[in-house]
């Protein structure tokens, strides 16, 4: 419970309050930090005798020969869950630190409890993230998955949807305190699962065996987004996939994944029931996509006006009228620049094959 190294903490944070000599001490006598370094390591009666006795030891200076390693002051136990799980000292005259005693004693009681609820956070999160992952590639349940299942109370026999909340990358990670803040806010029905994945992700698992509504999870995502970019400045996006049996709940997490990438690419939520030309785009790998493009649009890469006028043509929905007037250029200007698209690309813009053949470049090397 009690670590050096919140031993260590307590003894900074005390030390902002009073100027003098500070110790905290484990339950076997035995100095675990302070502010003068030559003592840690060594034992302390008069700690030891407060850890035994439970309660508050004043030490005057007459009576410090009489115990071990001790300096006068005062020394009080530290409770947890009403247990003695250390003491910490103060030196000094104990007339003048005597009224900083109790004041002391419930802040560092206080950093203990938080520190110990935070750990229990910690815990539980990654026993969540280890086991909804391991879910996740199970096409049948282990004994000791459906063990764990029932440990933490999830139902494993529901239908579910799979959805992922990805946060855009910050130069640090998210601390403690507000992963725990946004984690409790995300709404959710009591057989929802969620837990964080990694430092960038949140994987939710809702249960849709009673047909939960696409407009119902959109409607969550939409407040729960908004409220981590209002509370932490954090934006972020998300992929969802389709509802499915258990057995099935891994299709619905790789559907999340795909309706994520594009998600990515727009800033928003999407939902892999909208993907049409996704479905197949989003399977190809990052090394097939660049040598597609190397392959069809390359030399264009260096002809700015020739990749800007394509990629407005697609914008403008092959409009020959509206891409001129959208470039501001003379629609026989454009139909030149078409035509040496054609020569450096060896396709033609006005062939439906072809034409397809240059959305795919220009749709993958937006990507």
């Amino acid at each position: 419970m009690l670590q050096p190294e919140l031993a260590e903490k307590i003894v900074k944070e005390v030390q902002k309050l009073i100027s003098e000599e500070i110790i905290v001490v484990n339950t076997d006598g035995m100095i675990m930090a302070s502010t003068n370094q030559e003592r840690i390591g060594t034992f302390h009666e008069g700690a030891l005798l407060t850890s035994r006795q439970k309660k508050k030891l004043i030490i005057t200076e007459n009576e410090t020969p009489q115990l071990k390693g001790v300096k006068s002051g005062i020394n009080l136990p530290i409770f947890f869950q009403h247990d003695v799980i250390g003491v910490i000292g103060i030196t000094g005259d104990p007339e003048t630190v005597t009224p900083f005693g109790e004041i002391i004693r419930k802040m560092t009681e206080l950093l203990i409890s938080e520190n110990y609820y935070g750990e229990q956070f910690e815990y539980h999160s990654r026993a969540m993230e280890t086991f909804v992952l391991e879910w996740l590639q199970a096409k049948e349940p282990s004994t000791s998955l459906l063990e764990r299942a029932r440990a933490l109370t999830i139902n494993l026999e529901l239908s579910r949807t799979a959805l992922i909340i990805e946060f855009e990358q910050r130069e640090y990670p998210l601390s403690r305190d507000v992963w725990s803040s946004i984690l409790n806010s995300f709404s959710q029905n009591k057989n929802d699962v969620l837990t964080r994945s990694g430092n960038e992700r949140i994987i939710v698992l809702i249960d849709c065996s009673d047909s939960v509504q696409p407009t119902s999870i959109k409607n969550r995502l939409e407040h729960f987004l908004q409220y981590i970019k209002n509370s932490f400045g954090i934006s972020a996006y998300a992929g969802v996939g389709q509802c499915a049996t258990p057995s099935n709940l891994h299709h619905s997490y790789t559907q999340a994944e795909r309706a994520l990438k594009l998600a990515r690419r727009n800033r928003s939520i999407i939902f892999d029931k909208e993907l049409i030309l996704e479905m197949v785009t989003g399977e190809l790998t990052s090394e097939i996509k660049a040598e597609y493009i190397q392959r069809t649009i390359a030399p264009l890469l260096r002809e700015k006006d020739l990749l800007e006028t394509l990629v407005e043509l697609f914008k403008q929905n092959h409009s020959l009228k509206n891409t001129a007037q959208a470039l501001h250029i003379h629609i026989n200007t454009l139909h030149y620049r078409l035509k040496k698209i054609e020569e450096l690309t060896h396709l033609n813009p006005n062939t439906i094959h072809d034409l397809f053949c240059l959305y795919l470049a220009v749709l993958f090397l937006d990507e």
